[in-house]
């Protein structure tokens, strides 16, 4: 029995998820259009996709993306701050025994503020969707990936040391960062790439927008030297396919990660201080 090869997406409804989910399917595009024509494939053809399951709250979004791809897509409207969700993905994996060739777990949120300005709940969902439900992703899928597939966690560049303002989301991140690095090693006999994609701020997504949505969002008043998604994505799939361990798509995330290698974390705070003033 062949198995079908898919691609699970996670917060596919926008931002970098649903910018995944578009860039997978050019990729795919060109691929099925070599294989069948005459020109040399330098990728593996059997890593040609047959169908995409895309995962978010927003049952409306996910439709619009239906249209705009080529890739079959498999709809799944799920909260994976909730528990039952995972029960749902797991049936469906064990029914349909796929081949998952891409998890890439986008979905997660950050707050902007004080300790006393973000809620207790949207703290714990913080943890839920940026720890949790990433970890519970990646142990429910790997039984089903086999040698060559890949698994990106987008974690940030805030992983690398801690946010003051930020510091319940740069936690998560940083958990998240440190749960990749060890995966990798653990998966390396096995031929499966972990990467963690670590980008700077990105200026065309909802991310922004929604962890300015406090009391009082003013402790970062600019976001100077913002990504693009397209950038982002498109590096981070590069990187994926490389098979490293971290993906840095940017200068600034870049920088970020070799100085916080060699610096403390206290003057990392200090210069995070002044920088959010800017």
């Amino acid at each position: 029995m062949v198995k079908k090869k898919i691609a699970i997406i996670t917060g596919a409804s926008s931002g970098l998820g649903r910018e995944f989910v578009r860039q997978l399917d050019k990729k795919m595009e060109t691929l099925r259009e070599k294989s069948a024509g005459t020109e040399k494939l330098n990728e593996n053809p059997n890593d040609i996709l047959d169908e995409m399951w895309v995962i978010a709250r927003r049952e409306e979004r996910l439709n619009e993306l239906r249209s705009q791809i080529s890739t079959t897509l498999r709809m799944m409207p799920l909260d994976l701050t909730k528990k039952g969700s995972f029960q749902t993905i797991h049936t469906l994996l064990k029914e349909e025994q796929p081949d998952v060739r891409y998890l890439i777990n986008a979905a997660g949120f950050g707050k902007i503020g004080s300790w006393k300005d973000i809620s207790i709940d949207d703290c714990n969902d913080m943890i839920d969707l940026n720890c949790r439900a990433a970890v519970d992703m990646t142990q429910l899928v790997l039984p089903f990936m086999s040698r060559g597939a890949n698994v990106l966690e987008l974690c940030s560049t805030a992983g690398f040391q801690p946010f003051p303002y930020l510091n319940v989301y740069s936690a998560s991140k940083a958990f998240l960062y440190r749960y990749s690095r060890a995966l990798r090693v653990e998966l390396l006999g096995e031929g499966i790439h972990v990467t963690a994609v670590c980008p700077y701020w990105v200026k065309d997504t909802e991310f922004i927008g929604t962890a300015q949505n406090t009391e009082n969002s003013t402790y970062i008043r600019h976001f100077p030297l913002a990504s693009r998604e397209k950038n982002v994505v498109c590096h981070a799939l590069v990187d994926a396919e490389l098979g490293l361990p971290v993906s840095t798509p940017g200068l600034v995330c870049t920088v970020h990660r070799i100085a916080a290698k060699f610096i403390p974390s206290e003057i990392m705070m200090g210069i995070w201080a002044v920088l959010r003033r800017i």
